[in-house]
This record gives structure tokens, C-alpha cells and sequence, in this order.
């Protein structure tokens, strides 16, 4: 790296997640933005004034930009595994928004650039380095539910018709992959295979009811989990005004519940000491706005991306980890029987 003390950061996208990449990485002791690339110039030079980095609207020029050790791609997420090669080919760690590509292929090879070029590469699922969730994930490691036996997890949101209107590549096929499954749903999916294991079979359906998109706005998954478990999805951008998220876990002992990222039921059997629901404190983003005022979770990933770095060792979520959730996301479009025209399929 640059700088024993510095890491120095390039963001590329100038919407509202870089932005929200900017806060998070300001609030880091050690750190500096020193580039920001992205299509709109105006927002990329006022984002770049605020957090005092070089503005940039071509993307070779960037790339060149030095001193500079990894960039935090926020672009749209067909683009993620095109900016992610093209920056571990100059030597630069890649630490991209979810999903790390809209095609498991295009993931595969940003899986291979870094590797060949020695750079780490980490995917942006803030939910793993939130509290509640990681205490959860311990739970169900120690066996406290005892066997798996039903998962049910709920993202019933809302976006509003402008939300898509506005936007030149959101619920488009070629750069978004689809709708709120790919889009919204893919942290639940990336949390159901980080907490639950892989998936071995799969029925769906989607359908595109409210917006005007080429992707899904609405979709029922049922999973069969390797570990015996069975599991239900339902995901959609629809569902006004928009409700929290909601992962119902049941086993052999009993049933744990999660809501907006808080464990809000314990209903065990024979409860450890050290296992109780929280009080209902979980914030209300995500629901009807894509706007992520809160960064701390996503300072957590770029502070464990650093660590990993100088440490040389595996981010809390690496390349091969984020391509199984694009991996189960491709198998529940093709289940279903009304998704049709999909290039990545």
C-alpha cells in the first residue's frame, strides 16, 4: 500500500451509495478519498468538492490517478466485475457493492483478475457486521434452535414509480439483472446462505405487477436447504407504504425471530442465560427509499476491508462468498416459469 498510515481511496459512481461510500470512509482514522469517477459530472464534482477528492469523468484517467490504493465501486451492477477487472489490473483492491455482478460468469472472472493480480476483493453485505445479526449467526452456530426445520424470510418494500423512472439502468436487465429479487432482496439472499448454508433446490415465481421495469417487481422463492431445512422467500418493491424486514427461524427448540435487523422473539425451550430478544430499536431504512442515511454499517465493511489488507487476510465477505448469493439469485430466475428474455440465463 501507498502509505503505512494512509489508505487512500478511489470511490467510482457519483449517486447516492458512493456518497454514503464517502461518509463511511471519512469517518475512518487513516484513510483519504483522493478520486471520485463517474458519468454525471455534476454530481461527481460536488461530491468531490465535499470530501476533497480529484474529480474524474474518464475512467482510464482514474485508474491512473496515484496515490491510490483501492476503489469502492457504486456503480450500477451490471458494471461492477468491468470496474473491478479493470482496477485489479492496475494493482488496485476492489471492495464493490452488492452484488458483486449481475452474472455469476462476469463474477467468476472479477473473481480471477484478482486473484492473478495479488489484490483482495471484498463485496459490500453491510447486514453481516451488524450486531444483532452476527449474535444471531452465533446463536444458530452453537445449535441453540437445535435442527433447521422452516425459514421464512419477508422484504416487503416499496419504491415508488420514480424511483425507476428517474434512473437510466435500475430494473433494466442489462445493468441491473432483474428487479427487487437482484436489487433489494440479494442482502437477504447473501444473509439465508451466510446463516443457513447452501441451497439445493428451488421453485419460484416472478411476476412485474406495479412498475414499469424490464426486471421482476415481485417474487416467491422456496428453497430446499442442504441442511434439511426448507425456506421461503417473498420479495417485492411494491408493497406500500413498505414494512420491515422479517426473517422467521424455526427448529427443533424453537423460533427466533428478526426484524428490521433486531431479534425481536426468542421462544426457545430451554433458553441459554445468554440468549434473549432485544428491545424493537432497528432503524426503518430500505424500506420505501433507497437512501442510506445511516453509514456506520457500511464504515464496519470498509473498516474490515482495510484490516484485510494490511493484515493479508479474508474480508468479511470475499469474492467467492459474494458469488454465491448472484449464484442462487440466477437459479431462482430460472425456476421461474414466467422469466423469460433474460440474457444472463
Amino acid at each position: 500500500m501507498t502509505s503505512a498510515k494512509i489508505v487512500y481511496i478511489g470511490l467510482i459512481g457519483g449517486g447516492n451509495i458512493s456518497e454514503t461510500h464517502a461518509r463511511a470512509a471519512k469517518a475512518i482514522s487513516g484513510t483519504d478519498i483522493s478520486a471520485i469517477y463517474g458519468t454525471n459530472s455534476d454530481k461527481v464534482r460536488k461530491l468531490s468538492s465535499e470530501f476533497g477528492a480529484k474529480a474524474y469523468g474518464n475512467f482510464d484517467d482514474f485508474l491512473s490517478h496515484r496515490p491510490m490504493d483501492m476503489v469502492a465501486i457504486g456503480s450500477p451492477s451490471g458494471l461492477h466485475a468491468t470496474h473491478g477487472i479493470a482496477a485489479a489490473t492496475q494493482g488496485l483492491h476492489v471492495l464493490t457493492e452488492k452484488p458483486i455482478d449481475i452474472s455469476s460468469h462476469r463474477a467468476g472472472e472479477l473473481v480471477a483478475a484478482v486473484k492473478q493480480s495479488g489484490v483482495k476483493l471484498g463485496v459490500i453485505f453491510q447486514d453481516r457486521g451488524k450486531p444483532e445479526i452476527r449474535k444471531l449467526k452465533q446463536w444458530i452456530d452453537r445449535g441453540v434452535l437445535g435442527k433447521l426445520v422452516l425459514i421464512d424470510a419477508k422484504v416487503k418494500w416499496y419504491r415508488p414509480p420514480e424511483y425507476y423512472a428517474h434512473s437510466k439502468w435500475r430494473g433494466t436487465l442489462a445493468l441491473d439483472g432483474g428487479g427487487a429479487l437482484v436489487n433489494q432482496a440479494i442482502h437477504t439472499i447473501d444473509l439465508l446462505l451466510w446463516l443457513f448454508g447452501d441451497v439445493t433446490k428451488v421453485q419460484s415465481s416472478v411476476s412485474t405487477t406495479l412498475h414499469k421495469i424490464e426486471g421482476e417487481d415481485t417474487v416467491v422463492a422456496i428453497m430446499h436447504f442442504a441442511n434439511g431445512a426448507i425456506g421461503s422467500l417473498v420479495a417485492t418493491t411494491s408493497a406500500f407504504p413498505g414494512y420491515p424486514r422479517r426473517l422467521e427461524i424455526t427448529g427443533t427448540e424453537g423460533t427466533i425471530i428478526l426484524e428490521q435487523d433486531q431479534i425481536v422473539v426468542v421462544d426457545l425451550k430451554n433458553a441459554p442465560p445468554d440468549v434473549g430478544a432485544a428491545s424493537r430499536s432497528g432503524d426503518m431504512e430500505n424500506i420505501s427509499s433507497p437512501i442510506v442515511s445511516d453509514y456506520s454499517p457500511h464504515k464496519v465493511i470498509i473498516e474490515d476491508f482495510i484490516q484485510a489488507i494490511a493484515a493479508d487476510s479474508k474480508p468479511m465477505c470475499d469474492g467467492v462468498e459474494g458469488l454465491r448469493s448472484i449464484s442462487l439469485v440466477e437459479k431462482i430466475y430460472a425456476a421461474s416459469d414466467e422469466r423469460i428474455g433474460n440474457p444472463r440465463i
